[in-house]
């Protein structure tokens, strides 16, 4: 049934800024199957184009509310363009005149028309269609409350309703006296049980005489007589199925899906591409925060040295670098609740797969992020001076670019989650804190309580935070405390350089052990023991943060797989 029909919605689900011929091409590009050329598919398109009536704005962006775009009666008519890409056999609309005024409500249906004549089936809801519209309507539904109050033909209404004893006056609508008496008939203590009887029994005898002039041979059917089953059949011997059914039977061997995956992934991130591409202030403004966040750290902490002070402050440098990594990547969670509807609506009917979509999804995000990782890494490892020189830089680079992928993939795993973006927003912002509070920078691991152990071990903070750490601190033979420097960040740190010198000799005569002013009394193994960062390797912290985020895109296809359905009701 999926490839068979289309579905229309009430609602106009498009990408702003793709222009009315990219919408309808990226359309054809998944429902169309692969064994058409481009060229075939660019001439459907066109052709498409022309049976729209849109060709004047084909080349004009579809716009929204801070871009100027098309017309709604254009949009509209974009909507149903991209569910008949596939030339279907039966088109379900909802409310395709729903906030138009006369003039594009009737060019909307007189396209419905031509699409209707053309084979498919168009079954549409309209509420209160004008009198225009109703001249082009082949048959009529009347419901109330789920029941059918009257089912036939326009011209046939005033017998109908003459019949039951409601005559129309002259000049007035048809469907408005129908509805309106539907509407009283429903206030009335019987409700509208008399007219759904009375159509019942007005219909078996409108049956009978028809099936009494078949036999007499004065009359033959016509085609609104057809069963559906027997409508589908016509319009798949008539060729209405591209993607090559010939005979009803042959249905249910047309795929799923009208493409491979690796064609739906190549499709799904050249349009997402394109939509970036024509709003680069969104990656601007990223890039801008990033950049100048990597200045102001650059200049806060500015060339540390290896004084017992400079070690405090490369921690607090490297807890606040790596956190900002994960909370600028909160701007990915309004990426898919925008176009949440869109995505709902192509997997519907088999556009394209959800892994695809995922896939797509993690590829294009790829570049920005490598991007943002080399300018925040350039801007901030020569400038605070950090250690390890060229190889010390690349390991940098890697761990921000692995924070921002999962710190990325984290967000993303949200937005399938959650309903709103607000509360999205505040979702993120209350893990990340809890992240990094438990990431071992505010509290060492053997210090943390063990009922909550188990949130130091999933912090995403944690490993790119140790990782940093042991690329920093990672040479045994670098001193970061000196003879005397022992006394600073301590009540003697205040008093003269001679008194220390004092304490420092009768220390030594204690101890047993010669400390001089040059003896090195603690290495950059001795910070990493003190901050409990002894489990992992920095190669191991970079995997496994690469690895929570598959992890996060794993559960982000699983989000979408489960709960990414139209629940409306």
């Amino acid at each position: 049934m999926k490839v068979i029909s289309a579905y229309v919605m009430q609602d106009d689900l498009l990408f702003p800024m793709l222009t009315v011929e990219e919408t309808l091409m990226f359309a054809a590009e998944f429902r169309l199957p692969r064994t058409l050329s481009k060229s075939k598919k660019k001439m459907r398109v066109q052709a498409l184009i022309d049976q729209l009536g849109l060709r004047n704005a084909a080349k004009t962006v579809i716009g929204d509310e801070g871009h100027r775009g098309v017309s709604g009666g254009e949009r509209r008519r974009v909507s149903i363009g991209i569910d008949i890409i596939h030339d279907p056999i039966i088109l379900f609309l909802d409310e395709p005149t729903s906030g138009l005024d006369s003039t594009s409500a009737f060019m909307v249906v007189k396209v419905l028309q031509r699409i209707a004549q053309s084979g498919s089936i168009v079954i549409m809801s309209v509420h209160q269609p004008s009198y225009r519209i109703l001249g082009l309507l082949d048959r009529l539904l009347f419901l109330s409350r789920g029941q059918t109050v009257y089912s036939g033909t326009p011209s046939n209404i005033p017998l109908f309703f003459s019949d039951f004893g409601h005559p129309i006056p002259e000049n007035e609508n048809r469907t408005e006296f129908a509805l309106d008496l539907v509407r009283e008939l429903e206030g009335s203590p019987g409700g509208t049980k008399a007219l759904v009887e009375f159509n019942k029994s007005w219909q078996n005898m409108k049956r009978s005489t028809r099936i009494s002039n078949n036999i007499n041979g004065s009359e033959t059917p016509t085609h609104g007589c057809l069963s559906l089953k027997e409508a589908i059949s016509a319009s798949i011997s008539r060729g209405k199925l591209v993607s090559g059914a010939s005979d009803a039977s042959a249905t249910s061997m047309v795929p799923n899906f009208a493409n491979p995956p690796w064609i739906e992934i190549a499709v799904l991130s050249n349009r997402a591409i394109t939509n970036s591409r024509r709003m680069p202030e969104l990656f601007g403004i990223r890039l801008g925060a990033v950049v100048v966040t990597g200045f102001i750290l650059a200049t806060m902490f500015w060339r540390l040295d290896n004084s017992p002070k400079g070690v405090q402050e490369r921690l607090g440098f490297f807890a606040f670098a790596m956190s900002t990594t994960f909370y600028t990547c909160a701007d990915a969670l309004p990426v898919f609740l925008q176009e949440r509807y869109i995505f709902m609506r192509e997997t519907a009917h088999n556009a394209y797969r959800r892994s695809s979509y995922v896939l797509s999804h993690s590829l294009t995000a790829l570049p920005a992020l490598i991007f943002l990782s080399l300018a925040f890494a350039s801007i901030t490892f020569f400038a605070v001076g950090l250690d390890g020189g060229l190889s010390g830089f690349l390991f940098y680079f890697l761990i921000i670019l692995a924070s921002f992928w999962a710190g990325s993939s984290f967000v993303t795993f949200l937005s399938g989650v959650v309903p709103h973006v607000m509360l999205g927003y505040t979702i993120v912002v209350a893990i990340l804190a809890y992240y990094l509070l438990f990431s071992g920078f505010f509290i060492n691991r053997n210090r943390i309580p063990d009922y909550w152990i188990w949130f130091h071990y999933m912090s995403l903070v944690k490993y790119p935070y140790e990782a940093v750490l042991q690329n920093e601190f990672h040479d045994p033979n670098k001193c970061f405390v000196r003879g005397v420097q022992i006394f600073d960040n301590s009540p003697l740190g205040l008093v003269p350089e001679a008194l220390k010198l004092k304490l420092l000799s009768s220390m030594s005569s204690t101890l047993g052990v010669n400390i001089t002013s040059t003896t090195c009394v603690t290495t950059g193994t001795d910070i990493l023991q003190q901050q409990g960062i002894t489990d992992l390797s920095k190669w191991s912290c970079l995997w496994v943060t690469v690895a929570w985020g598959f992890f996060f895109r794993i559960l982000f296809y699983f989000s979408l797989l489960m709960g990414s359905k139209n629940k409306r009701s």
